[in-house]
C-alpha cells in the first residue's frame, strides 16, 4: 500500500489508480475543488504526506498548481500525455495500470528553497530550447524523468524545483533520444 494520498480529479480516475494500486485516493471534482475538499486534502497532506496525479492537460496543469500553491509538503507524479489518451480523450482514467504505477514510482517532492542548478543557458545547451526539436527533447526528457511534458519555462523551474541533478537530466536526454531513434 502506497502510504501518502494519491489526489486525483474525479472519481473515473479513483477507479483507475485503484486498479494500478492499493492507496487512498482523494477527488478534487475537477476544477469544482472547493474549500471543504481543500481542506480534506491539507489535512491528508499534513498526516500522511499526498502524490498529486492529475490529467496531463490545461485543467489538470491548473488543478496541480492550485494545489501545490496552497499545500505544503506535496509530491508530484506525471503520466506522458501519449499515455493518457484514449480516442482523443485525455486522462488518468485512460492510463493503464503499468503506466500510473510508474508516474507513482517516479512522483517527486518539490524543494521549498530557491534553487538555481540550471539556467536558461543550459536550456539552450541541452538542445531543450531554441532548436528545432525543443519540444520533442523536452518531452522525451520530461517523461524519462517523471515530471512531464511542460513549456521551456515550465520545465526548468521543474528540474530546478524538483532537485533534479545534472546527471539526471543528461542521463534523461541520452535515454529519450535513444527511445526516439528506435521509435523510427
Amino acid at each position: 500500500m502506497i502510504k501518502e494520498i494519491i489526489v486525483v480529479e474525479g472519481k473515473s480516475d479513483i477507479s483507475a489508480v485503484k486498479r494500478a494500486v492499493e492507496a487512498q485516493v482523494i477527488a478534487t471534482s475537477g476544477m469544482g475543488l472547493n474549500e471543504n475538499i481543500l481542506k480534506v486534502i491539507k489535512k491528508a497532506s499534513e498526516n500522511r504526506g499526498i502524490i498529486i496525479l492529475t490529467d496531463p492537460d490545461y485543467p489538470g496543469k491548473k488543478i496541480r498548481y492550485m494545489l501545490s500553491s496552497q499545500i505544503d509538503n506535496c509530491k508530484h507524479a506525471f503520466i506522458p500525455r501519449d499515455k493518457a489518451n484514449k480516442n482523443g480523450d485525455i486522462g488518468v482514467e485512460n492510463a493503464s495500470p503499468e503506466v500510473i504505477r510508474e508516474a507513482l514510482t517516479n512522483a517527486r517532492a518539490e524543494i521549498s528553497e530557491d534553487r538555481q542548478e540550471f539556467t536558461y543557458g543550459d536550456m539552450v545547451y541541452y538542445e531543450l530550447i531554441g532548436s528545432e526539436n525543443a519540444s520533442k527533447r523536452r518531452a522525451g526528457a520530461g517523461d524519462e524523468l517523471g515530471i512531464g511534458y511542460c513549456s521551456a519555462k515550465q520545465f526548468l523551474k521543474r528540474i530546478n524545483s524538483f532537485g533534479i541533478t545534472r546527471k539526471e537530466l543528461e542521463e534523461a536526454i541520452i535515454k529519450a533520444e535513444k527511445n526516439e531513434v528506435s521509435d523510427k
